[in-house]
């Protein structure tokens, strides 16, 4: 494991934003859902590409916060340009669940 110190950490920005939007993504090479998420009025409308079809349903994830970074360049995947990387971690099984706080905060409210 690599150490990195405080000004690098600093420099990821880890913002709290809820899901507005949840489209099907079929052009994926593997099962992803195409999120639109709401950081608030300083980072604004990001769009993601998330392969966490195995957790969860279009419907479970509208009105869900979730932890992104938002500030990495865009990313074109296939057909999609991707502007935040929505975070989470792998299941045993493989499957992604989603990093999330445990109770409501703004939108937009960064990593402490």
């Amino acid at each position: 494991m690599e150490l990195i110190n405080w000004n690098d950490f600093q420099k990821v920005q880890l913002c709290v934003g809820t899901i507005v939007a949840v489209d099907a993504f079929p052009e994926a090479r593997k099962p992803a859902f195409k999120l639109t998420v709401d950081f608030g009025k300083e980072v604004g409308m990001r769009r993601s590409s998330a392969q966490i079809t195995e957790a969860y349903t279009e419907k479970s994830l509208l009105g869900r916060q979730v932890l992104a970074v938002v500030n990495f360049p865009a990313k074109q995947i296939g057909p999609f340009m991707s502007e935040c990387l929505v975070t989470g971690f792998h299941r045993e099984d493989g499957a992604v669940v989603l990093a999330v706080p445990d109770s409501q905060v703004p939108n937009g409210t960064r990593l402490a």
